[in-house]
């Protein structure tokens, strides 16, 4: 993703469900290789619900 994407997801995160800071950071380090896996690394530590999950997956296939 390039920089205006991430920075517009991260404010999705923040605004539309309103994740932390701390769960953005978290899933940033973990899915550093392949930042597709953002979502599933917030929903397996927890941080996300299976409906969280899904719009951002939504969000993801159409930003």
């Amino acid at each position: 993703m390039n920089t205006n994407k991430i920075n517009l997801f991260k404010q999705f995160l923040l605004e539309e469900l309103a994740l932390p800071l701390s769960a953005i950071a978290l899933a940033e380090r973990r899915s550093e290789d392949s930042p597709s896996l953002f979502g599933m690394v917030l929903w397996q530590y927890g941080l996300v619900t299976t409906q969280q999950l899904e719009r951002i997956w939504d969000w993801m296939a159409t930003a």
